[in-house]
């Protein structure tokens, strides 16, 4: 596996600032589509009006005529609010990147237990403590950590598991970073998510006031993302995956609890290899 490449310049936000931002992201959407709702009522009147004005004209042709007006007042409308429909999608847009740019810092729940327990002396103390420490006091570590929510000892266990062979990994770092974390960074994917998302809606519903049809690849798009946040409960990433050791073949049915999957990889782990089979 290549090492990674660290992207420098990011901006930090934090949970909260991430949190904030969606809300101003929410307050924007909404009162863009209440403005585009205003101006599509107003597009409609307009057309019921010509339609009731034009009755005594010939049905074959008052199909045209009214297009042309209600055409017409489209164009009217859409120059009337360019720049306040385009501060809306502005500011949509630059919030959405500003999330967008943030996922660096929220990969997973182990860069995210080993971030909040940087500088810890704590932390530095139980490595020192665990550094000789064998399969079986580290399992039973990692349950109490799981079981107590102790972060400081949750992330000495992950880098002392890192320094050991896939093979020799007693527990999985990701599985005991996720009871800690899973459910924060389950928070912040979706809503970095929803901010795309809501930005390609708004974008779209501008798109059609002014045409009149949507985008089609755009609304493709827009579907693929509401599935993404469906997904997002069902977290795996398999570079994590590899770092942390998982076997998933392998691992027993995972049960819903915090120290239940913690235990579930653990006596996958503990379980006997199967011996391979004589070749024919």
């Amino acid at each position: 596996m290549p090492a990674p490449t660290a992207k420098l310049g990011v901006k930090w936000l934090s949970p909260t600032d991430i949190r904030s931002t969606i809300t101003r992201i929410h307050t924007n959407r909404n009162a863009h589509s209440n403005l585009l709702g205003r101006l599509n009522g107003n597009v409609e009147r307009h057309k019921e009006q010509v339609g009731e004005s034009l009755r005594s004209l010939d049905a074959k042709d008052r199909p045209s005529v009214v297009a042309k007006a209600v055409s017409g007042k489209r164009l009217e409308l859409v120059r009337e609010t360019a720049d306040q429909r385009r501060a809306h999608t502005r500011e949509l847009v630059e919030l959405a990147d500003r999330v967008k740019s943030a996922a660096i810092h929220y990969k997973s729940p182990v860069q995210m237990l080993m971030r909040e327990t940087l500088g810890s002396e704590r932390r530095s103390r139980i490595m020192q403590q665990i550094a000789n420490s064998g399969p079986v006091e580290l399992a039973s570590l990692a349950e109490f950590a799981a079981a107590t929510s102790d972060k400081d000892l949750a992330a000495a266990l992950c880098s002392r598991v890192s320094n050991l062979t896939r093979i020799d990994r007693p527990f999985s770092s990701l599985e005991l970073a996720d009871v800690l974390y899973g459910e924060l960074h389950r928070e912040l994917a979706q809503a970095i998510l929803e901010a795309e998302r809501r930005v390609l809606e708004a974008l779209n519903e501008d798109t059609e006031f002014e045409t009149g049809k949507p985008n089609p690849q755009r609304s493709l798009h827009i579907a693929m993302l509401k599935k993404r946040e469906q997904e997002v409960g069902a977290y795996r990433n398999d570079d994590e995956d590899d770092e942390a050791g998982i076997a998933d073949d392998d691992a027993a049915p995972i049960d819903d609890t915090p120290t239940g999957r913690i235990e579930a990889g653990l006596q996958a782990r503990r379980a006997p290899a199967s011996t391979p089979a004589n070749p024919s």
